[in-house]
């Protein structure tokens, strides 16, 4: 893959795979978003290593990157939004069997309602949370303007992070599969704190 890939580099057909994986990933979350995005800027990294004294042609790529993956990000989360506030009885009832879905739902309407959406923001690294809030958050119907800004910083960070591995890493260890493979389980490990910090029970307060 990371050969199919570095032959897209070079031509405008990356973005739209970035951009279609990311963006449906909401829907299907088993879909590599994030080792598309890695693997693209490792790619583009490898391509943007010139002669001494000339400027990297892959930083405006790699600046296109990091644009078209947030983009898609927040364009799937808006998807998922408005398709779960229109759901109906039937989402809702699917929504009411699933304990996940319940439960994230109760501590986004919390946490939005008090100004405050990390937990959308931490959601995006974990494995499946950016469907479970997102559909959360519409089925809940949440207000627009209330989780939008959330959803943007989220895709910002997300994609920033992702875009950062596959580059430096690139540039630390050489576009090869080494560098490919720690970048890929430093995703991983983020998403692996991010599910932990999104599944940990909140704290219970006792009257003293």
């Amino acid at each position: 893959m990371l050969e199919i890939v570095g032959a897209l580099t070079g031509s405008p057909w990356i973005y739209a795979v970035v951009a279609l994986s990311v963006l449906f990933d909401v829907f299907v979350p088993v879909l590599p978003s994030g080792v598309i995005v890695i693997m693209s800027a490792t790619a583009a990294a490898a391509a943007g290593t010139g002669a001494a004294g000339q400027v990297p042609h892959a930083v405006p790529d790699i600046m296109m990157l990091t644009l078209c993956a947030a983009t898609a990000s927040v364009l799937g989360d808006m998807v998922a939004f408005r398709l779960a506030w229109r759901g109906g009885e039937r989402l809702d009832r699917a929504i009411a069997r699933s304990r996940r879905l319940t439960t994230a739902q109760e501590r986004l309407g919390t946490a939005l309602a008090r100004g405050g959406g990390v937990l959308v923001v931490i959601a995006r690294f974990a494995p499946a949370g950016r469907s479970i809030v997102s559909l959360g958050a519409g089925a809940a119907h949440r207000k627009l303007r209330e989780f939008l800004p959330w959803s943007a910083l989220a895709g910002v960070a997300w994609a920033g992070y992702s875009v950062a591995l596959g580059y430096f890493g690139a540039q630390w260890l050489g576009a090869t599969w080494l560098a490919t493979g720690v970048s890929l389980l430093a995703l991983f490990a983020a998403g692996a704190g991010a599910a932990f910090l999104v599944r940990r029970p909140k704290p219970t307060t006792t009257a003293g």
